[in-house]
């Protein structure tokens, strides 16, 4: 296996990823904030997934649904809002499995961050289901003449599959249900390695051994001190994440795995007075073991970028030098792919940068 070295990347060209659609610009995880992440250049657009109680993915950064739809302003269903134990936390509000799909269309998405982004789209698009969005990467890659890629992610893997939700064979099902995903990219992410395994043994099962098949598989890394939630239901001590992040974790992943979503400042730390500090060894160690890294995520506010880069003390101020400063030190530190809630600032970021040798 030919491995590049850290100066450049391993894939090809380095891909922006819309992080929940261009979520800066419009309420996360909706239609309208795909088709303006598309229309901003996005190699990829990402659907959180989780499910109804009828068996249906749709999009969602969490289960708990009240922090980003109108749910607490209809009355018939007040009587839903509960707590619940999710990946060992209490989580109080509504939640997507105990609605139908047709309940969920009732409602309507809110800005997660309106302190930061405002409120002027709440309350005017739906919850989308997987299907929709694969409808609209196969309308707007029509449109545009370029190929959109998919990056869905399996949220709360172990919790749904304790509710007889599992989503894993779901999705594939629904990937080889249309045309578009049965060759467009796809790439499946999850925090927990279990799901990642068994999807890697279904597409072995299915004649890609050889990694020749459009659906390519992501490992997520969180905090290094944390543990995958289903290491942690297992009561296993380890890996943990800072464990998977070194070179023989890393070897392991590759086992089943193409590719890794780190924090970025896993790659690109910071020092005491928010300057980027020398890149890690992750990305290099990362490319030895022949997988790609796609860290996450980068955000145009103030608030989100290093204090050395911010454009006046609000830390709502939309600041593109500062966002594109900070995608191009990961690119320098040879970043395959990115996840960002504005893909037009990361693709300008991407087409500015002078190629690695």
């Amino acid at each position: 296996m030919h491995v590049r070295t850290h100066e450049s990347p391993l894939a090809g060209r380095v891909l922006v990823i819309a992080h929940r659609g261009a979520s800066a610009l419009r309420p996360e995880h909706t239609l309208a904030a795909y088709r303006r992440a598309i229309a901003d250049g996005a190699d990829f657009i990402e659907p959180d997934l989780v499910m109804t109680r009828d068996g249906v993915m749709v999009a969602r950064h969490e289960n708990e649904i009240g922090s980003t739809t109108d749910v607490a302003g209809h009355p018939e269903f007040a009587v839903r809002k509960t707590c619940k134990i999710v990946d060992g936390q209490p989580v109080s509000g509504w939640f997507s499995e105990d609605f139908t799909l047709a309940e969920l269309k009732t409602l309507r998405a809110r800005e997660r961050l309106p302190q930061l982004r405002g409120t002027r789209h709440d309350g005017r698009f739906e919850i989308p289901t997987l299907a929709e969005i694969i409808a609209l990467a196969a309308a707007g890659s029509a449109a545009c003449g370029r190929v959109i890629g998919i990056i869905p992610e399996i949220k709360h893997g172990s919790y749904f599959r304790a509710l007889d939700l599992a989503m894993e064979d779901r999705l594939l099902a629904e990937l080889a249900a249309h045309a578009y995903t049965r060759s467009a990219p796809v790439e499946i992410q999850s925090f927990e390695i279990g799901n990642l395994r068994h999807l890697r043994g279904r597409l072995d099962g299915m004649g890609s051994s050889s990694r020749r098949s459009n659906i390519r598989l992501l490992q997520l890394l969180g905090d290094p001190a944390e543990r995958p939630w289903d290491v942690v239901a297992a009561g296993d001590d380890e890996p943990t994440y800072a464990r998977m992040m070194t070179p023989a974790g890393l070897r392991e992943v590759a086992g089943y795995a193409d590719a890794i979503g780190p924090h970025i400042r896993a790659i690109v730390p910071l020092d005491a007075q928010g300057r980027f500090g020398p890149p890690t060894a992750l990305v290099r160690d990362a490319h030895a073991a022949g997988l790609e890294v796609h860290p996450y995520t980068f955000r145009p506010e103030n608030h989100f970028l290093p204090k050395s880069l911010w454009q006046g003390s609000d830390p709502a101020t939309c600041n593109e030098a500062g966002a594109i400063a900070d995608i191009r030190a990961g690119l320098a530190a040879g970043i395959d792919a990115f996840f960002t809630d504005a893909p037009a600032i990361g693709r300008k970021a991407v087409d500015g940068h002078a190629p690695r040798g």
